[in-house]
């Protein structure tokens, strides 16, 4: 499989695809939508759940932090250990329901009801880019899959440049309101928009022929992404306040 073939979520490469050949059961879309309806269930209990806490004055300070951290270390599991990814991709969705409810409860003390509009816009863009690539109005052609790849990986780098800079406290454009950061925002949100085309074509390509587990596989792959685009509409949403 050559590197134009994947798609610029990490998480949807072949080594996750490979199925042993013994088992007859294949991944369905069916499967792959009941599966991220449950996970997606997952994190928004434990989000209203943190918001309770927090209007109650118990500080939820880490549980941002902390559930991101946790996440990753789990993808770093699923990564490896692949048919584990039927417990982990759950717990996972523990952890991001940490780490959102976090963000979240912070950005409507703040900003009130702006999750709730955020929210609204990631369905929205959702169901946008699902009817864009179902109608084929975008067609994912090999340059598409390269240009999508190549920005989403600068935009990767250049979060993880300037978070590692930050505890130097060297503050990058990445954090500002500057125009040019809303820029870079209003960028990094469309490109998160548009990887979900490739997920979408990865998807409906592997269908019916790969490992009944990579349903999981798949779900783990579409919350990274949902959860991308939402955090980039929200911090988005949050400069457009600040500055107006």
């Amino acid at each position: 499989m050559s590197l134009l073939d994947k798609t610029s979520n990490p998480v949807f490469t072949g080594y996750f695809w490979d199925a042993p050949k013994a088992t007859p059961q294949k991944m369905t879309v069916r499967g792959i939508f009941v599966k991220t309806l449950f996970s997606l269930l997952i994190i928004a209990t434990i989000v209203v759940g943190i918001w309770k806490l927090h209007s109650t004055g118990t500080n939820i300070r880490w549980f941002g932090p902390s559930g991101m951290l946790v996440a990753i270390a789990i993808s770093i599991v699923i990564s490896v250990k692949r048919q584990w990814s039927h417990f982990l991709v759950p717990l996972y969705a523990i952890a991001k329901g940490f780490f959102l409810g976090g963000i979240t409860a912070y950005a409507h003390d703040n900003f009130p009801n702006m999750p709730y509009q955020a929210i609204g816009v990631t369905v929205i863009a959702f169901f946008v880019v699902l009817t864009l690539y179902q109608t084929r109005i975008i067609v994912v052609t090999k340059r598409v899959r390269s240009v999508i790849i190549t920005v989403c990986a600068s935009i990767f780098v250049t979060y993880i440049i300037s978070w590692i800079l930050s505890f130097f406290g060297i503050k990058t454009f990445v954090w500002g309101t500057s125009w040019i950061a809303i820029g870079f925002n209003v960028v990094a949100a469309t490109f998160a928009a548009l990887s979900l085309l490739l997920d979408f074509d990865y998807i409906e390509r592997q269908k019916g022929r790969a490992h009944k587990y990579n349903e999981w596989l798949a779900t783990w792959g579409l919350l990274v992404t949902l959860v991308w685009l939402y955090v980039e509409i929200l911090r988005l949403m949050k400069k457009f306040a600040i500055r107006f």
